[in-house]
C-alpha cells in the first residue's frame, strides 16, 4: 500500500506491492496509515483490560482469508480480508477486542495445557484400540485407533470453546469500559453464524480456530444487550477512517478492474478517490494515477500517506529524484513514522548522488530508533554506507540485517568483517564482537575474539 509492502514472515518491511493477489497466499504487509487505524481502534481496548499499547503488535497479514490470531508478545495477526469482511468500525473493534481477552487471560501461555490434553486423549484412545484389538476385536481396536486423532480434536476443541467463551466476556467488559459498544462482535458473530454447519476443511481459518456455535452467540449478544453503550454508534471520524483503510486494502489487493468497479468514477468520496488513484497506479497509468493524487491534495494537503503514495509512483516509475520531494514532505508530517523514514533514505542513496548519503543514512539512523530490528533500514544503510567508502560501517550494518533475519551464520561472518575494519573498541566494534558472540561462534572466532583481533 501506499506504500503497503509485502515480507516475509520475519520481515517487517519489503518491496511494494504492484500487483493483487489473486491467491490465499500470507504475506505480511507494512503499511503506516493502516497500522495507524488499528492502533486508534485498538488502543482504548488495550487500555481497558491493563495492556501498554505501546506494548502491543498488530501486524496485518495480506490474504483475502478471513482471521485474526493472538500470539505471545502479545502480537495480534489482523488478515486484510477480516478488515474488508467487517462493515463497520464497531465490528472490527469487536474482534479485536476478542482477540485482547485472549491476550490479557494467558491464553496463549495455557494454550500449552489444551495440546497437553488432546495429546492424553489421543495416547489413550490408541491404548484402548491395541487393547481391543489384543482382545480379540480387531474391528473395534481399529475403530479406535482410526478415530484416535479424531477424539483428541474434539477434546481439544473442547478446550478452544471455554477459552472463545472467555474471550467473549473480556470483550465484552473492555469494549464497556472503553465507553464502546459490544454489538460490533455480535453482528459481525451472527453474520457468520453459517460457519458452524459446514466441517472444519471448509470453514473460514479464524472460525476454526474460533469455534462458533449459536448458544455462544446468543450468550454474547445476552450480555451485550445489557451494558449501558450497547446503542453507542461509531463516529463519524471512525467511520471515515475505516472507509480509507478498506479502500486502501481493496486498491492494492484487487486487480485494478475490480477496484474501478467497486469504486465507480461517479462517487466522488475521498474513499473512492484513493481507491481509484492507487488502482491507476496499479494500472500503469501513472499520469493518470498522479493527476488523482494531486486533487486528493487539494483536499488534504497536509495527508503524510498521499503524499507517501505519490512518492512512490514516482519511485516505482523510475522518476527517483522527483520522488523525494513527496517522501520529504511525508516525513515532515510525520517525523515518527519509521517506514516513512526509511522509504525517504532509500530514495536518497538511490539518486547516485555522494551529497545525499549522509541525509540518507540521518534518515535511516532515524527509522532504526524506532524500528531497531528492520532488516530493510539495515539494507539500505548497507549500501549507503558502501557507496560512502565506509567499509567497516557497511559490513556492521549487514550483519545487523543478517541478524534480524535469523541469518546467524551470515550475521557472524559480516560481524568478524565488521571488526576487523572498524576502530577496536568503538561501540561500533564492539556490537560487532556482541553479534559475533551471539551468532553461534566457532572457535576460531572465539579464537580470534580472545586474542583480541
Amino acid at each position: 500500500m501506499a506504500a503497503l509492502t509485502l515480507a516475509a514472515l520475519y520481515s517487517p518491511l519489503a518491496a511494494p506491492i504492484a500487483r493483487a493477489q489473486d491467491d490465499d497466499s500470507e504475506t505480511i504487509l507494512r503499511d503506516t496509515e493502516i497500522e495507524e487505524i488499528l492502533h486508534k481502534d485498538a488502543d482504548p481496548v488495550f487500555i481497558a483490560a491493563g495492556l501498554d499499547p505501546k506494548t502491543v503488535k498488530i501486524i496485518l497479514i495480506g490474504t483475502k482469508v478471513i482471521n485474526a490470531e493472538t500470539t505471545s508478545g502479545p502480537t495480534i495477526l489482523v488478515n486484510t480480508g477480516l478488515i474488508v469482511e467487517a462493515d463497520t468500525p464497531n465490528q472490527l473493534i469487536g474482534v479485536l477486542a476478542h482477540e485482547t481477552g485472549h491476550a490479557a487471560g494467558g491464553h496463549i501461555a495455557r494454550s500449552d495445557e489444551g495440546v497437553k490434553t488432546a495429546l492424553r486423549t489421543f495416547l489413550l484412545t490408541m491404548g484402548l484400540g491395541i487393547a481391543a484389538a489384543a482382545a480379540g476385536r480387531p474391528d473395534a481396536g481399529a475403530a479406535l485407533m482410526y478415530n484416535a486423532d479424531y477424539f483428541a480434536t474434539l477434546d481439544y476443541l473442547g478446550y478452544s470453546r471455554i477459552q472463545e467463551s472467555d474471550a467473549d466476556q473480556a470483550a465484552v467488559t473492555y469494549l464497556e469500559r472503553s465507553g464502546q459498544s459490544a454489538k460490533g462482535l455480535v453482528e459481525f458473530f451472527d453474520k457468520f453464524r453459517y460457519e458452524e454447519v459446514f466441517d472444519h476443511a471448509h470453514q473460514y481459518p479464524f472460525f476454526q480456530s474460533h469455534p462458533l456455535s449459536s448458544d455462544r452467540i446468543e450468550a454474547l449478544q445476552v450480555r451485550a444487550e445489557k451494558q449501558p453503550h450497547y446503542n453507542t454508534p461509531d463516529t463519524p471520524e471512525m467511520i471515515e477512517l475505516h472507509k480509507i483503510m478498506v479502500a486502501k486494502i481493496r486498491g492494492f489487493m484487487d486487480p485494478p478492474y475490480q477496484t474501478l468497479a467497486k469504486y465507480k468514477e461517479s462517487d466522488t468520496s475521498f474513499p473512492a478517490r484513493y481507491a481509484r488513484a492507487i488502482a491507476y497506479y496499479k494500472a500503469g497509468e501513472t499520469d493518470k494515477a498522479l493527476k488523482a493524487i494531486d486533487a486528493l491534495l487539494v483536499d488534504k494537503p497536509d495527508d503524510p500517506y498521499i503524499y507517501e503514495l505519490k512518492g512512490q509512483v514516482l519511485f516505482e516509475d523510475g522518476k527517483v529524484k522527483e520522488s523525494e520531494a513527496p517522501y520529504r514532505k511525508a516525513v515532515e508530517l510525520k517525523p515518527n513514522a519509521p517506514l516513512l523514514r526509511i522509504l525517504l533514505g532509500q530514495t536518497l542513496e538511490s539518486e547516485d548522488d555522494k551529497s545525499k548519503l549522509d541525509d540518507a543514512i540521518a534518515n535511516l539512523r532515524r527509522s532504526l530508533d524506532f524500528e531497531n530490528d528492520n532488516p530493510d533500514a539495515w539494507q539500505f544503510l548497507a549500501r549507503a554506507y558502501d557507496e560512502k567508502g565506509d567499509g567497516g560501517m557497511a559490513r556492521l550494518a549487514t550483519a545487523e540485517q543478517d541478524f534480524a533475519l535469523g541469518q546467524l551464520k551470515d550475521a557472524r561472518i559480516f560481524a568478524m568483517r565488521a571488526r576487523e575494519m572498524l576502530p577496536k573498541n568503538t561501540p561500533q566494534w564492539r556490537r560487532a564482537t556482541d553479534i559475533v558472540l551471539v551468532s553461534q561462534p566457532s572457535r576460531d572466532d572465539l579464537k580470534a575474539i580472545g586474542q583480541g583481533e
